[in-house]
């Protein structure tokens, strides 16, 4: 079993991970790398840094370079459509024959859900963007969001921290009265984007636009939060209200099997805006009992590994071998929330 290599990567759309496992269940390399949402930097070079973090997994695991690996799963952020993840699949064979004899391309949603659940669940992400998916225990999938930063990406990194820039532009403009004052966010702003005045902040929203640096403002806000800014912690107040409603929205599709789960409904949640749970919690519970009054209880996991290795799990599963694992080591629970739940 030791000679089937299968591998597995977690694709975001700002970094990368892929780790390679042997057929007994060990991880034999670990390697990091850049984003690849082939939507960003085009299918062309979102090839070439999945080949690349291969190449570099197999030096390190001091396997041949010339051996396919028996499968490579692939979770990436961007991969959400059939048409263009066979693409993906298609000319990474065709470029690339020495990569892989098998493939699975998937959204990174997808892999989140394989690494923790084996009968299906929610995985809720929040960080740059967001996304949520549901996996029933038939297979049956349903989504909710996903769409980027111009059509959705509520309860992100990006949608925090552009509500904070607007919210002082409102300020300033006396178009409308923030919550709370503003200025430890306008602070904030200013450090995070080397600027002096809001003219100045339009370079970073549209000649020099950068999802991700433009997101990186809500680092700064979150440390504002545990600081006591109360404009900062309303803000991911009213990003846990949105995560929340990723979940209400998906509710009717739910299998009541996930419900009669032991911690009721279990939700994966994915992404840096987590770390902030603190701040998110009061408006998620409220969300939740407003928009779900017959949710008797959930639970909140947190991954305690790589989507990565829900990818290898997948990789494992296109070509029907059975891989060793232990899904009680890949997760904890750091929230638990009842419907009766203040």
């Amino acid at each position: 079993m030791a000679s089937i290599i299968l591998g597995g990567i977690e694709g975001g759309a700002t970094h990368s991970n892929l780790v390679l496992f042997n057929g007994n269940g060990e991880k034999l390399a670990q390697v990091a790398g850049p984003g690849t949402n082939h939507w960003i930097l085009g299918m062309e070079e979102c090839q070439k840094r999945i080949n690349k973090m291969v190449e570099q997994a197999k030096h390190e695991a001091k396997l041949p370079s010339e051996k396919p690996l028996n499968a490579l799963g692939m979770s990436l952020s961007g991969c959400e459509q059939e048409e263009t993840n066979k693409q993906l699949k298609e000319e990474l064979q065709k470029n690339f024959p020495m990569l892989s004899s098998n493939y699975v391309v998937c959204s990174d949603t997808v892999g989140s859900i394989a690494a923790v659940l084996e009968n299906g669940g929610i995985v809720l992400i929040a960080g740059t963007g967001s996304n949520c998916l549901l996996l029933n225990p038939d297979g049956s999938v349903h989504r909710c969001g996903g769409w980027g930063h111009i059509m959705g990406d509520e309860g992100a990194a990006w949608w925090i921290s552009h509500k904070a820039i607007k919210i002082c532009f409102d300020e300033q403009d006396n178009f409308s009265q923030p919550p709370h004052p503003t200025q430890v966010v306008w602070k904030s702003v200013q450090e995070h984007y080397k600027i002096e005045t809001r003219f100045d902040v339009l370079d970073h929203c549209y000649t020099k636009f950068d999802k991700c640096h433009f997101a990186g403002l809500c680092k700064l806000l979150a440390k504002a939060a545990v600081q006591g800014d109360r404009l900062s912690q309303w803000l991911f107040k009213e990003a846990g209200r949105m995560l929340a409603r990723h979940i209400t929205a998906l509710l009717p599709q739910v299998d009541r099997k996930l419900l009669n789960e032991p911690g009721g409904l279990p939700v994966v949640c994915v992404g840096s805006v987590w770390l902030s749970w603190e701040y998110l919690k009061p408006g998620f519970i409220t969300q939740l009992k407003e928009g779900a009054a017959k949710l008797q209880r959930l639970s909140l996991l947190r991954l305690t590994t790589s989507i990565a290795t829900g990818s290898v799990y997948l990789a494992a599963k296109e070509i029907h071998f059975d891989l060793p694992r232990d899904y009680t080591h890949n997760y904890e629970i750091f929230f638990t929330y009842n419907g009766d739940q203040t």
